[in-house]
Order: C-alpha cells, then structure tokens, then sequence
C-alpha cells in the first residue's frame, strides 16, 4: 500500500530553494543522522510533483569495504542480523523484535562493525553506522513526514544540524489515502514570508 502525495509550489521564491521530505527515526537519540529522504528541485511556480510515499520499507547492510547485502522487505515487530556463512555475510530474518513498533538490526558477525539502511521505495530513508558484533540498531518511524525548504540538501545523504533546525513541518498522514502538500510563502525583499506546509484534498483510507 503507497499513499500518493502531489507536491503543489504556490510560493513565490525567486531562489528556488529545494524542499527536503524525510521521516525521524524516533527510537534513536536526537544526535542520530538523519537523511533526506526525497528532493524536490528546480519547481516553478504553480508547478506539481507527484510521488507515493509507501507504506512497506526494505532493511540492508554495508561494512566498512563498502559491500553492501541485497536489500530485503522488513516489517515493524521484525528482527534481521547480519551473519558470516560459507558465502560471505548474510542479511535475514532472525525472528520478532522486542517492540511490535520497531525493525531491529543485530550485528551478528564475529567481528567488524556494519551500518544498517532502512530504505522506501528504492531510497535511503534512515541509516544507522558503526554497530559493533553483538549490538544492534533499532528503527521506529511514525506516520508523519517532514517537510522543509533547504538550499544545501542532497538526496540519499545526511543532513546537518543547521538544516534540521529550520524544518519544522511535521504532516501526519495517518489514515490517507492521497493528499496535496501545498507550499506558500516567499516572496522577494522585506515582503517575503516564512515558507509554509499544508495539506489539502485530503482523501481518507
């Protein structure tokens, strides 16, 4: 299941600013990385973009030679770990986590350390590096994403924290089947307005 999301540009920025959709990893400390996930650039005015925004994710794991495991669909309430087996490491299912809300990445390996992925839809959506043997990262996500206008922002990699700090849009998309994510504000010289989120046509599950 996927809801459809249709970006709407009412605003009236002349610098063209790129808007940042990502989702926080709320079982983490707030010093965790967080990633963009989707980048919206070069809109006009009065221009659309339409995207799905999925309700399935997918779980993977690097190490520090930068091997990567195939990514593999992962649920809330699962455990995956990373093994060493005849064939090299292993990314699988290992059995529940300890919270229903959460995807849990154990490092089972007898040695080295591994970063966990979460990605949806093909991209990166959460990261968690440096999980020694015997240690795991832990992923929980509600239903809200936030939104923000950002003109340093790369899609598929961390952000800072001066970037955080001025995206302060949460949507919930709870129980949405499809909406409008409408932005307004901008505007040039003493005029301008702070850049606002909303939602509208807004249709329910």
């Amino acid at each position: 299941m996927s809801i459809m999301l249709n970006f709407i540009n009412r605003c009236h920025d002349s610098n063209n600013a790129k808007v940042v959709i990502f989702q926080k990893n709320v079982a983490t400390s707030f010093d965790e990385p967080t990633v963009a996930w989707r980048v919206i650039e070069h809109r006009g005015v009065s221009h659309n973009h339409p995207f799905r925004f999925p309700m399935s994710m997918a779980v993977s794991a690097s190490d520090s030679w930068g091997n990567h495991t195939p990514q593999i669909t992962a649920q809330n309430g699962n455990r995956y770990h990373v093994e060493l087996t005849s064939s090299g490491d292993t990314l699988s299912y290992c059995g529940p986590a300890t919270s229903s809300r959460e995807v849990q990445v154990r490092n089972d390996r007898p040695s080295g350390a591994i970063n966990a992925c979460i990605y949806k839809e093909g991209r990166l959506l959460a990261i968690k590096t440096s999980i020694a043997p015997g240690q795991q990262a832990v992923f929980e996500f509600r239903p809200t994403i936030w939104i923000g206008a950002a003109p340093q922002v790369t899609e598929g990699e961390v952000m800072d924290s001066a970037i955080l700090s001025d995206v302060n849009t949460e949507l919930s998309l709870l129980g949405i089947a499809s909406a409008d994510i409408v932005m307004t504000g901008g505007g040039p010289g003493p005029d301008s307005t702070p850049f606002t989120f909303h939602l509208e046509n807004i249709q329910m599950a």
